[in-house]
């Protein structure tokens, strides 16, 4: 056989064609999904809570709005609001005048401070952006007051050295940002990913188990009927999904030694998020064959941007911002987070998952029930009794 017949082979052929298929689809909703860093920071909810009625609090919240790079700033929240919002990730910075600011300032008694709060326990990007982003407004608003105290020093001329040295210590200590973090994720790169990390071996897991079980499904087609065949499909995944989530866990757990308090809530969820997703994924290959595995693929790439542990959904074009809300990944993402890191329940999450995974399954139903034809179980018994005799004959 020569290697031009080789390469013309079925088998070769489809080769050529997913590697350029896949080469195409990865760099297809990669690249213009991870554009939206730090493109779309902007877009990030924030909230600025002036309590403050001094001159001094009002100035600085009109500035922050002027030149935070945002566009959705909230300023009707009271700070207990926005912090529960911090909490649940539907903000991602709380900005926080006090009220005793404006009077600090003038009598300057003690350092004037503004609080920026962040939540570690989220996207990647947006805890790094609000670091970075803060980190530079602490020193436009030091030097801003550093040089009015200044200002005020300069009239004082000829003052002893004892009370320079005294204002010279107040232009330093006249304002000294307060930058907060809550749910502290410990350093690592395996802890800000382990919520992805776990999801998507569940979900890679499930799609490859969607695969061979349903083709498993198929090859005993007459062998029983499809009420039993489809339940047996549902007992193997729910057998499999144990398993693989009590090695996942605990590999999880040899690495990244988080609270043992949270094991059996961490192997419950794993286990629902490989349900969810085999289902999820079971829908196509249920529907079209073989080749529901090809178009799984992109779907999973989508997601991997489309879950939140990178981007937030603010931050998402709308395919991926309309595929989380649909996305067993990104409700998994958001409950790891929560329950690894957070402070919330992940109840929310995990309720959304559960509806995803039984829309999934009802919609399997509907296709086994509606699209797969019945094959009579007898005839096939009678045919192989038959075929037995012929052979014993």
């Amino acid at each position: 056989m020569k290697f031009t017949q080789f390469i013309k082979t079925k088998g070769a052929i489809a080769a050529i064609i997913m590697g350029i298929f896949y080469s195409l689809a990865m760099l297809g909703i990669f690249l213009p999904g991870y554009t939206a860093i730090p493109g779309n920071i902007d877009k990030l909810p924030i909230a600025i809570v002036n309590d403050d009625a001094g001159e001094y609090g009002v100035k600085i919240a009109g500035q922050l709005q002027e030149n935070l790079p945002f566009k959705e700033i909230d300023t009707n929240l009271s700070n207990k609001q926005a912090l529960e919002d911090l909490e649940k990730n539907d903000l991602a910075l709380v900005v926080h005048i006090p009220e005793t600011f404006s009077a600090n300032m003038k009598e300057g008694k003690t350092s004037s401070s503004i609080d920026f709060t962040m939540n570690e326990a989220g996207a990647t990007v947006v805890s790094s952006s609000m670091n970075s982003i803060v980190t530079q407004i602490n020193n436009q608003i030091s030097a801003q007051f550093s040089q009015q105290t200044a200002q005020g020093v300069l009239m004082n001329l000829h003052v002893p050295e004892k009370q320079a040295a005294e204002l010279a210590e107040k232009i330093e200590t006249a304002y000294v940002g307060n930058i907060v973090t809550i749910n502290d994720i410990p350093n690592g790169m395996h802890h800000n990913m382990l919520p992805m990390f776990l999801t998507m071996a569940g979900y890679v897991g499930a799609m490859i188990g969607a695969m061979q079980l349903v083709g498993a499904f198929k090859a005993s087609r007459g062998k029983a009927s499809k009420t039993r065949l489809f339940i047996y499909v549902q007992v193997a995944a729910l057998f499999i999904a144990a398993v693989s989530s009590l090695a996942a866990a605990g590999l999880a757990y040899l690495v990244n030694e988080p609270s043992g308090d949270l094991f059996f809530s961490l192997l419950g969820q794993q286990v629902l998020n490989y349900m969810v997703a085999f289902n999820f994924t079971a829908i196509l290959i249920f529907l079209v064959g073989e080749g529901g595995m090809i178009l799984n693929l992109p779907i999973l790439l989508i997601q991997t941007i489309a879950n939140g542990a990178t981007i937030t959904r603010e931050m998402m074009y709308l395919p991926y911002e309309w595929m989380s809300y649909i996305s067993p990944m990104y409700y998994s993402v958001q409950a790891y987070f929560a329950n690894l890191y957070g402070s919330i329940s992940p109840s929310p999450y995990i309720w959304s998952m559960v509806m995803i995974g039984l829309v999934a399954m009802l919609i399997n139903i509907a296709i086994v029930t509606f699209l797969h034809k019945p094959m009579p179980v007898e005839v096939l018994e009678t045919e192989d009794v038959k075929n037995a005799a012929e052979v014993t004959a």
